[in-house]
């Protein structure tokens, strides 16, 4: 659909006459930072609106750009705020406020991707989006695959460019089989799809995948075990075995060490070794092993 946008003028609307079209959560801190900049330089780029009436004839206006501008105005207690009016249909409104927020420089992974899966659930093809937004097809393609199985987790790893995509793809076209999942990675190595860093960097988004679950939102582990007896026993066990391990290595290694010190012992008594020790400048030891090795003995 082509529509001519009619720009308007700059005008003072209040602020409670003003309807979000596209809301959105805002990460806290960014937002506490847009009011301090607000509070101190004063609004640099004002918002933009288009026109509505209501059916009982009341003006308002739809919000196309600039959500948080506006909040931080309202947390300032400003009633009024400036913003650019121009005509255009509900449609292309929403259609605008997905793409100024997806072409933002500082833009959250996740934002990103729900504004494409927007888009997609407004009924626009792989082709319109990436038209709209600059993207090219297959990444569109690719992003509403994984968006659509719920890979939230490989989604974000994807944008941050962690991951690329067409691997994301073979991973999650392995299932949960991790050996499927292994597989995957070999061939994205051998096909040079993964290199160096990314694959290391695959392998952890994977196993938090595993631990977490593919929802970077909800991030829930997976369900621990019931406690039964028959678990405790099995835990104290292994707990009691783990412990009889490092005592046994500890007497390995004091039997090593008595068998060291018994052989240092002999050398030392040994007047032919004791010279050619002084002849090498080797005549002293470390405190700690002298009292040890020459106690009751001679000394070099």
């Amino acid at each position: 659909m082509t529509e001519t946008i009619k720009t308007g003028q700059m005008q003072m609307i209040p602020i409670d006459l003003i309807d979000v079209l596209n809301p959105r959560e805002r990460n806290k801190r960014v937002f506490e930072e847009i009011v301090t900049n607000i509070q101190t330089i004063g609004l640099k780029k004002p918002i933009t609106v288009t026109p509505r009436s209501t059916p009982d004839g009341t003006d308002r206006y739809l919000l196309v750009c600039g959500e948080g501008r506006m909040k931080a105005f309202h947390a300032l207690g400003e009633a009024t705020i400036p913003a650019l009016v121009i005509e255009v249909s509900d449609e292309n409104a929403f259609i605008m406020s997905l793409t100024e927020n997806i072409a933002r420089r500082h833009y959250r992974p996740l934002e990103l991707l729900a504004g494409i899966q927007q888009l997609h659930e407004q009924g626009y093809d792989k082709k319109v989006i990436a038209q709209k937004t600059g993207l090219c097809v297959e990444y569109v393609h690719g992003i509403l695959t994984l968006l659509m199985k719920g890979e939230e987790r490989l989604l974000v790893a994807v944008e941050k460019g962690k991951i690329p995509l067409n691997a994301a793809l073979s991973i999650v076209g392995a299932g949960d089989d991790d050996q499927a999942i292994q597989a995957a990675l070999q061939e994205a190595y051998e096909t040079g799809k993964l290199r160096g860093k990314q694959l290391i960097q695959a392998r952890r988004v994977i196993e938090r995948r595993q631990t977490l679950g593919p929802s970077v939102a909800k991030g829930t582990p997976r369900k621990a075990q019931d406690v039964t007896t028959a678990s405790l026993v099995r835990v104290y066990q292994k707990e009691v075995d783990r412990q009889k391990l490092v005592v046994k290595k500890a007497q390995l290694t004091q039997q090593r060490l008595l068998f060291v010190v018994s052989a240092l012992r002999e050398l030392f008594a040994d007047e032919n070794f004791s010279t050619l020790l002084r002849a090498e400048g080797l005549d002293s030891l470390p405190k700690y092993l002298a009292e040890r090795v020459l106690s009751g003995g001679r000394t070099i």
